[in-house]
């Protein structure tokens, strides 16, 4: 009998239009606000949604909000929807935008998104479908903010406590998919949300298989058992077949993160700009990218996403120039009888492979760079966060709209804070204040463009290589169109042959 009655249930999931894909781990806390790991990201990103998102240009979209206007150059007027409902069946309204802001802006609650509303004097419904939001001074990203998903007040306003609430795993959402069983170490399945404002998807199912490595992914890519995945440049160079081109078609495309070394500026070793430069001019970015990536990838910079207004192309890579290197090195007093010595921490994993190349580039140059490789949760907890180490290798995310305050503002040198190498420069801090309020675009662009020079200059950082990221999707998946934002950004289009 219990076959039986679980017959029905496989018979579906085998013929009802499905998309699998891997995950590296199991999700944390599927909430929009809570969310920071990327599998816990990926899927709020299908169950909720925001007042605005960004279109596959890049470009600002309308989502929950039916429109919005600036009444003057601090407050910003935003009218809803009428026709949404959440998934429970119940009405979106005001109410849950105002929810979801005191949320976030809550002191008992712990978010990094918190620090986008800062800005934010108060969020008022004036009735069910408007909101009027109030900012303590013009602000450049006051649209951008509310690119974060939003809350049901009918199911949260009388939670203890929003962190370890069971709505977490058991979420309640507006978007076009609905988590129906929250469960560790088994599938995710998605379902579609057949009510959904924009209208149902056209996929079923998405079926999130556990990979927790490349290799797994790529074997389960292989089979047949997923329909999308990442590829890496060795795979894609050396161990896919004509048989595998025939099942998928392959997408290359900059991916949205850099790889940096970091050093702890707080330390009177890396305080000497002349140490910094010649540590930069020492290391072969180039060879770096050829020997781990296959040439899959372009030298970074500087702190911004390129092809964005607030990318300096006028800053140049660094030239591998090792007899420069070594004449500021003897500048700053270091030669070889006493040789410049540093530590490298990072964690296991490819990063390991990166630590190893660079300790052979700067050797060239006289320098002696020790590697110590850690768990990442070790990694992290012991000496990421409370600033314990003299140089790190780790790497950033870049957003479609920069915010350089989290990263290299003075004031965000602190526990806690992003700017974990202690960065601290007068006029980019001037800058990134006056950006904050700031609303014409070329003018911010103008501001950031100078503070990507000035960041570059100081080599807080040694910025290293942007990957490119390299996504196989089964030639059965319909319409793939791959975007700045994501080749996944159109999924409610998508459907299978």
């Amino acid at each position: 009998m219990k076959l039986l009655a679980i017959l029905p249930f496989f018979i579906q999931l085998l013929f009802c239009a499905s998309l699998h894909i891997g995950m590296s781990a199991n999700p944390s806390r599927i909430n929009p606000i809570l969310s920071t790991d990327t599998v816990s990201s990926e899927i709020a990103q299908y169950i909720f949604n925001s007042l605005i998102t960004y279109d596959e240009n890049a470009s600002i979209k309308l989502e929950l909000a039916k429109s919005y206007q600036f009444l003057d150059n601090k407050t910003l007027l935003f009218t809803l929807r009428d026709d949404i409902f959440w998934s429970d069946g119940k009405s979106f309204s005001a109410q849950d935008v105002v929810f979801t802001y005191e949320t976030i802006t809550s002191p008992t609650v712990f978010t990094p998104y918190a620090e986008s509303f800062r800005h934010i004097d108060k969020v008022e419904a004036i009735d069910d479908l408007n909101i009027k939001i109030t900012y303590k001074y013009p602000y450049f990203a006051a649209l951008e903010t509310w690119t974060t998903g939003i809350l049901p007040y009918h199911i949260l306003n009388n939670e203890s406590s929003i962190m370890t609430s069971s709505f977490n795993h058991k979420p309640i959402g507006t978007g076009a998919f609905i988590l129906k069983d929250f469960s560790i170490s088994n599938n995710f399945i998605l379902t579609a949300n057949q009510n959904y404002f924009m209208g149902s998807p056209k996929l079923e199912r998405i079926v999130y298989h556990f990979a927790p490595d490349g290799s797994t992914e790529f074997l389960m890519l292989k089979s047949g058992e997923l329909d999308i995945g990442s590829l890496t440049p060795l795979q894609v160079k050396k161990q896919i077949d004509e048989k595998f081109h025939e099942q998928f078609n392959i997408y290359e495309t900059i991916s949205h993160s850099y790889s940096y070394v970091g050093f702890n500026l707080n330390l009177p070793k890396f305080q000497d700009a002349r140490v910094r430069e010649a540590l930069s001019l020492a290391i072969d970015r180039q060879e770096l990218i050829d020997l781990l990536l296959f040439g899959e990838g372009i030298i970074c910079t500087g702190p911004f996403m390129p092809h964005t207004k607030v990318f300096n192309p006028d800053v140049k890579a660094p030239a591998h120039d090792i007899k420069k290197a070594k004449e500021l090195l003897k500048q700053a007093g270091y030669d070889e009888k006493n040789p410049f010595e540093f530590e490298l921490i990072t964690n296991s994993g490819p990063r390991t492979y990166i630590a190893q190349i660079l300790q052979h580039q700067l050797k060239n140059a006289g320098v002696n760079m020790k590697i110590r490789v850690m768990e990442w949760q070790a990694f992290l907890n012991t000496v990421v966060n409370p600033r314990r180490f003299e140089a790190i290798l780790m790497g950033w995310q870049m957003g479609i709209k920069a915010d350089a305050y989290q990263i290299w503002h003075s004031e965000s040198a602190k526990i806690g804070g992003f700017n974990l190498v202690n960065y601290k420069n007068d006029k980019v801090d001037m800058l990134i204040k006056k950006a904050e309020k700031v609303i014409d675009e070329e003018e911010f662009s103008t501001i950031y463009r100078e503070i990507f020079k000035l960041i570059a200059e100081d080599n807080p950082y040694l910025f290293l290589y942007i990957p490119k990221t390299i996504t196989a999707v089964k030639k059965d998946i319909y319409p793939v169109r791959p975007s700045i934002i994501g080749i996944m950004h159109n999924i409610i289009e998508w459907d299978k042959k």
